[in-house]
């Protein structure tokens, strides 16, 4: 029996990475689609490189998505890809519209062109497109209130999946994934700069921690638990999007204390709150109705809001130790 074949766009993120590991052990031939660039980071999938194939290719770029397609026919599209850090979004609006907007109609137009009967795709969508919420908790019938370019950027990808999936027939879903974190979460993020820096403190390489606003409450899960969700819905028999969420919420505060409290450390020695950081427009609180995914994909996340602090802040103690050869004992 053939293998089946999948194409990653974002292969080289956090989630990215994590979904190759599982479509790896679910036998798929895994393909990775990447930009050319003097930059590309292969080190979250550099365990497994030699098992996936990667590819050239550009959400800016139509004709690559075309000719990658034609070349290795996957059977599943997963676009993780995207200009996906909302404080660069209100920098960089353009180029964020390029990639997390216009790019994902690119893709969707490359399948309706080479195989829209056979190609099941996958569109990464995020709990930032209900931005200010009108409800609480969110589910797939919440409307859609973007507070960032990047969430603006993302509704459109959201609503241009539906379009061609109803236009088209064809097998389009998409994941509105909330909050997931892990110790490959790239440091930018509010998250892993907490891990990576408490670690820093307590080694004593570090004295304080700048961060935004400490009361945004978020919805967090733990990253490989919702490329398990991905791969659930391009399995069903309908397409259809889900909410993929804990439905818990926890203020940044809170992810704080429990990390800095984990290595021993009072956090409020060591955080300064910097105006600076604050969001030209912040959501305050999202929080995630899964009750669907549930019912439908039976799919249920297995990692608690401690278990993943305390994942995170392992993972960076081991990291820094190693990054400054720091021996134990």
């Amino acid at each position: 029996m053939e293998r089946k074949r999948a194409l990653i766009t974002g292969i080289t993120g956090q989630d990215g990475s994590y979904l190759a590991e599982f479509l790896l052990e679910k036998g798929y031939e895994v393909i990775g689609m990447v930009r050319r660039t003097s930059t590309v980071n292969f080190e979250r999938i550099r365990h497994i490189q030699d098992r996936i194939t990667l590819v050239q290719g550009d959400l800016l770029d139509q004709s690559s998505l075309i000719d990658i397609l034609r070349e290795y026919r996957p059977q599943e599209v997963y676009n993780l890809a995207a200009q996906s850090f909302v404080p660069t979004s209100f920098k960089q609006p353009v180029l964020t519209g390029e990639f997390t907007a216009l790019g994902v109609t690119r893709l969707l137009e490359a399948i309706r062109l080479v195989d829209p009967t056979t190609i099941r795709f996958y569109q990464a969508s995020s709990s930032e497109m209900f931005g200010k919420v009108r409800e609480v908790p969110q589910n797939e019938n919440t409307p859609f209130h973007p507070r960032s370019p990047y969430g603006v950027a993302k509704v459109y990808a959201h609503w241009i999946t539906v379009n061609y999936r109803e236009s088209y027939g064809m097998f389009a879903v998409s994941g509105i994934c909330f909050n997931h974190e892990s110790p490959r979460r790239g440091l930018e993020f509010v998250t892993r700069k907490i891990t990576y820096t408490a670690a820093r403190i307590k080694l004593g390489l570090a004295h304080e921690l700048r961060l935004g606003n400490l009361e945004a409450r978020r919805d967090w899960g733990y990253a490989p638990d919702y490329v398990r969700a991905m791969w659930l819905m391009l399995q069903q028999d309908e397409p259809e999007d889900y909410v993929i969420a804990t439905g818990e919420t926890h203020s940044v505060r809170e992810f704080v204390e429990l990390a800095f409290d984990y290595l021993g450390l009072d956090w409020r020695k060591y955080v300064v709150v910097d105006p600076a950081l604050y969001r030209p427009a912040d959501v305050d609180l999202l929080v995630g109705d899964a009750t669907k995914a549930r019912t439908k994909l039976g799919w249920a996340p297995s990692v608690t809001f401690e278990q993943l602090v305390k994942i995170m802040v392992d993972a960076d103690l081991a990291l820094v130790k190693q990054e400054y050869g720091i021996r134990e004992g």
